[in-house]
């Protein structure tokens, strides 16, 4: 979870990181941005001699931002109910299915008016409010809250999409109980997934007034989609659950702003205790990661004083579950505790462990520092951690007086629950100490005692061997109390510390320690005790199996596609080859638009298909771009005018492939229910924009870059464009070539889809092309070589298109498109190298 803090206070006094008024989150930390130590502490009121003293804080600087092991625990509630609620509806599908009835009539019998407003007024203001929202939060200067909102929109767009597709095709129960049995509802909402995680990634709910438009907003879509039959109750229900996780999980993984209080607010709570402080200083974290300040007070006494700051109180949660999942309940721990109850119990175990006459720092006082922390105050003793004293200073003497300590916390039924080298320690005079009792428990039973003893033995034993641990044990404890330890020298049962060092030192040393036991006294009867519920292993094996099991009933069950590509219909496969053929046709007229000196078309025909040829050694984008003004170079075009007319064709061509490309995308989602609710691939693609504009404008270096090319291609390919707008033969001829390159491809494809018997939207068809060749262009791979074919591929299989079908539909455009045309342009490359076109 989050790491230890180093925090320096601001001189004020007053907790830093916190909200402001206007929503914003100020950074943690009070400290010159140089890291230089700062002295904290402007004096609280209350008691203490010299209150109007200013007192020196002495503490490293807090990192501005954290990761809340609070997120990561919203996170996973929001994946557990997730689950929760489909495993619910999977068994009361019967009763859901009633409710999704009721709630069709119900919406059927609202007035017309009712309908409209809440479908143009709810998409459009699910829309609308995160953008003035993240309007007002960059004009106050807070722009970063907006990027992390756009993160968490991107990443629920892509959950969403992948779980709802998976979800639909585990079951058939759960594809009815998502979409109705509709092809055109999405089984997870994209656009409420995604608003969802950017409204609570960018804490929305801190914020009343906005939170409530966003809920009465997303509340009118959802009637708008009931309304239309474009969702239903459990997809609205598991829409929501994933956004809120998605939303929870990019808040931890960024991190929040720090509110932790500085050292100046616990200088303010000491006096209020009626101490007068004249400095502190930050020391080592304990081994639980709670900050610690060395104080001085009046007469240069000190004290050690320990906070326990609120958002650390469900540090190492998922450790702790797990645990408590994996260990019997007699050796659980409670996997989260309230500030005021962790508080209370390292409190009342100090002075239950003084009272047991346990050599322990006295406990002088507690308070909470606001409502982000509390501390105690122990006093101060001389001492070193066990951890840190060399193995020959351990003598005899200091092992039975470590096992005297641990046998008076066990006459009180006290379990100590951490006995190892950071809560050992050692004073100036070398009588042992204990400390760090936050994990203990008072009244404790049997288990508990026992497990104390089997830690202390295999600690002390990785320190002096296994034989003198055992052996200062017995002299103290008896040779019973370490027989009843015995079943539980278990590597489970230990501290992770101790199993890190077992793992690093000797992974025999558990059962030597239990030779040494049974040489003291042979067991009887000893009840073996088991501890763990199950075995990760297990676990392992499990989850491995049924993961193995599912991959094979998926390939099994898949289409055999020799037998498919044998049944392709020639005519739509002729329509396909025709299409695949006059692509090189408008790929010449594009560039004998683009300049201005007049172009053979033939030999320009003849250039295009020498590109599929040099594709094959080359990255589609680069390898075109260069055959391209190779050739205009030999037509007698200088150089510089060469680069800027290719420019151009690749500037517009660009230009009209995401335009295409949104144009495509929004036709595909407009059959859907009377609302601006757009689709779902307009909203990955508006979202994907919106996160490069926010990138680009966001990093220096990058936007001087951007900039700087920008310039170049202005200088350049601007003038040539100029040459080519002052013919309107040439407008149109550009125009023409550019569109009918893109068309021809997406014939192509169409055909191919066609030629195997699926009838797809030509529009679908279009959205999976473009993005398939945008991804196949960015390819390092020569020709995008395996990038095009999955991207394709996944496309037309999220479109709809069966698995076996889209596989041998993407293999026979790639066959027409990339690999027939390899002979061809290999001829017209020598024949072109022959006639030094090239």
């Amino acid at each position: 979870m989050s790491s230890p803090d180093d925090n320096a206070a601001d001189g004020s006094g007053r907790d830093t990181g916190r909200e402001t008024p206007d929503g914003r989150e100020t950074p943690g930390g009070g400290e010159a941005s140089d890291g230089r130590e700062a002295s904290g502490g402007r004096e609280a009121s209350g008691g203490g001699t010299a209150k109007d003293t200013p007192v020196l804080v002495v503490e490293p600087l807090l990192p501005q931002r954290l990761r809340r092991p609070s997120d990561a625990l919203r996170c996973l509630a929001s994946l557990l109910m997730f689950i929760g609620v489909v495993l619910l509806a999977l068994v009361a599908k019967q009763t859901l299915n009633g409710i999704e009835q009721d709630v069709e009539v119900g919406t059927s019998r609202a007035p017309w008016p009712l309908v409209m407003i809440a479908g143009f007024v709810g998409g459009g203001a699910v829309l609308i409010i995160p953008a003035a929202l993240a309007v007002e939060r960059v004009f106050h200067r807070d722009g970063l809250r907006v990027a992390e909102g756009l993160i968490a929109a991107i990443a629920a767009v892509l959950v969403a999409f992948g779980l709802g597709e998976w979800l639909i095709m585990a079951s058939e129960d759960l594809r009815q109980l998502l979409t109705g049995g509709r092809a055109s509802v999405e089984p997870l909402n994209t656009l409420l997934t995604s608003v969802v995680a950017y409204m609570t990634a960018v804490r929305i709910s801190r914020r009343p007034t906005w939170r409530s438009l966003m809920w009465v907003a997303i509340a009118l879509d959802v009637f708008a989609l009931f309304t239309g039959a474009d969702a239903t109750a459990l997809g609205v229900i598991v829409s929501i659950l994933v956004g809120l996780g998605v939303g929870y999980g990019t808040l931890y993984a960024i991190g929040s702003p720090n509110t932790r209080p500085p050292g100046s607010a616990m200088v303010a709570a000491l006096r209020r205790l009626g101490y007068a402080p004249t400095r502190a200083r930050r020391i080592d974290d304990d081994v639980q990661g709670s900050r610690r300040y060395a104080v001085t007070i009046e007469e240069e006494r000190r004290v050690d004083v320990t906070v326990l700051d609120r958002d650390r109180q469900v540090a190492g949660l998922l450790y702790r579950l797990w645990r408590r999942l994996l260990l019997a309940s007699e050796t659980r721990r409670r996997a989260i505790r309230s500030l005021r109850a962790e508080l209370e119990r390292e409190a009342l175990m100090a002075y239950a462990a003084k009272a047991a006459g346990a050599n322990t720092p006295n406990l002088l006082g507690t308070s909470e520092i606001g409502t982000e922390a509390a501390l105690l105050v122990y006093e101060h003793l001389d001492t070193r951690a066990l951890e840190d004293v060399p193995d020959e200073e351990i003598t005899d003497d200091v092992l039975t007086e470590i096992w005297e300590q641990v046998r008076r916390l066990q006459a009180q039924r006290l379990a100590h629950r951490r006995l190892e080298g950071e809560s050992i320690h050692l004073d100036k005079s070398g009588h042992v100490v204990l400390v760090d009792a936050r994990s203990g428990e008072i009244a404790a039973g049997d288990l508990l005692l026992r497990l104390d003893i089997a830690q202390c033995l295999t600690y002390l034993a990785l320190r002096v061997g296994p034989e003198r641990s055992v052996r200062t044990a017995a002299a103290v404890l008896g040779a019973d109390a370490l027989a009843g330890a015995l079943p539980l020298l278990q590597r489970i049962a230990l501290t992770r510390q101790t199993r890190s060092a077992l793992r690093r030192k000797d992974k025999q040393l558990l059962s030597a320690v239990r030779e040494q036991i049974v040489e003291l006294k042979p067991p009887g009867v000893v009840a073996q005790v088991r501890l763990e519920r199950f075995r990760p292993r297990t676990l392992v094996t499990i989850i491995g199996s049924a993961l193995a099991a599912y991959l094979l009933l998926s390939q099994l069950g898949q289409v055999d596609f020799v037998r498919v590509l044998t049944t392709a219909e020639w005519a739509w496969t002729g329509v396909a080859f025709v299409a695949a053929g006059l692509s090189y046709v408008a790929a010449a007229l594009m560039i004998k638009g683009f300049v201005p000196e007049s172009l053979p078309l033939g030999r320009t025909v003849m250039v295009q298909f020498a590109g599929s040829f040099v594709k094959l050694v080359a990255p589609a984008a680069v390898s075109s771009v260069a055959l391209n003004t190779r050739y205009l170079q030999k037509r007698g075009i200088p150089p510089g005018q060469a680069v800027a007319s290719v420019g151009a064709s690749q500037l517009i061509g660009l230009a009209f492939h995401i335009a295409l490309l949104l144009f495509f995308a929004y036709v595909t989602g407009s059959d859907a229910a009377a609302s601006l609710t757009p689709s779902r691939t307009l909203l990955i693609v508006l979202l994907a924009v919106s996160v490069a504009i926010v990138v680009v404008l966001g990093v220096a270096p990058l936007r001087r870059m951007i900039s700087t090319r920008v310039r170049a291609l202005f200088s350049g390919v601007v003038p040539r464009l100029l040459d080519v707008l002052q013919s309107p033969r040439r407008i149109v001829q550009s125009v023409t070539g550019t569109l009918l390159l893109t068309l021809t491809f997406v014939v192509c494809l169409d055909a191919c889809v066609r030629a195997f018997g699926h009838d797809m939207n030509f529009a679908a068809v279009a959205v999976v092309f473009l993005a398939g060749n945008a991804i196949g262009s960015a390819a390092p791979t020569p020709g995008g070589l395996g990038a095009v074919e999955t991207a394709l591929m996944a496309g037309l299989t999220l479109s709809g298109v069966n698995p076996g079908v889209a596989t041998s539909a993407v293999l026979l455009f790639r066959l027409l498109t990339f690999w027939l045309p390899v002979l061809p342009g290999w001829a017209s490359f020598t024949w072109l190298q022959r006639h030094k076109a090239i």
